[in-house]
């Protein structure tokens, strides 16, 4: 069978991880599985994965603090996506913040998660290789090389947060709303949590702009959505 890519689960209670590690192995991926923090750690700096699942309650070092080591310390970033409590909400906020690509609430499918799996690591084979890089100024976004950089600084981005950027810059002008940005960017076009667009477009302002309380270049369009200013 062909290797679709890399994935590391990580999860504390095994029927969850070994379900959710033979549903991915199934549709393809390479799959291996960490039963905590600190193993999982272990296992990124053994070999980055192209995905980690991560849940956010781990005994010892929890969720939240492996995926800011996990975005300190990997070149390319490893996309991840957080597996949260049904009321978590404060926690699914701060790990979209700190740079997760997804969430899955528990109880969930683990066909479901694989969906969120394919949707999230599609994005990499969306690219034209021979798209000429985007230039707004002191913007520059080389969609072939997954790279930004600001005033000639390379700028560090998650998988969504990249994605989000270029497909707006690739319709400079055009509005659009969060539910159209979740049907193009996360391509789930019946996630309805849209405030996770609101979170990475505030990210991305942060990382970006120079005044991110007046954005030069992502534009709120009240009562749409966001545009991409050229």
């Amino acid at each position: 069978m062909h290797v679709r890519g890399s994935i590391l689960v990580v999860d504390d209670e095994p029927t969850i991880s070994e379900v959710v590690a033979a549903y991915l192995r199934r549709a393809g991926y390479d799959t291996r599985v960490a039963p905590d923090g600190d193993a999982a750690l272990a296992a990124v700096a053994e070999r980055a994965p192209d995905l980690i699942v991560l849940d956010l309650m781990l005994p010892g070092t929890d969720g939240l603090e492996v995926m800011r080591r996990v975005r300190e310390r990997t070149d390319r970033s490893s996309a991840i996506i957080l597996l949260t409590a049904k009321g978590g909400e404060s926690d699914r906020v701060t790990g979209l913040r700190l740079g997760a690509d997804d969430y899955v609430v528990k109880p969930f499918s683990p066909a479901e998660l694989v969906a969120r799996v394919d949707a999230v690591l599609r994005r990499f084979d969306t690219v034209r290789p021979d798209e000429a890089p985007l230039r707004f100024g002191a913007l520059e976004i080389d969609p072939s090389a997954r790279q930004v950089r600001c005033d000639g600084e390379l700028v560090a981005l998650t998988t969504r947060e990249f994605d989000l950027l270029a497909f707006l810059a690739r319709h400079p002008g055009r509005a659009f709303t969060r539910e159209e940005l979740m049907d193009h960017v996360w391509q789930y076009a019946f996630y309805s949590d849209t405030s996770t667009v609101t979170v990475h477009i505030r990210r991305l302002r942060t990382k970006l702009e120079p005044d991110p309380e007046h954005p030069r270049w992502i534009e709120t369009v009240w009562g749409v959505g966001y545009r991409f200013a050229a």
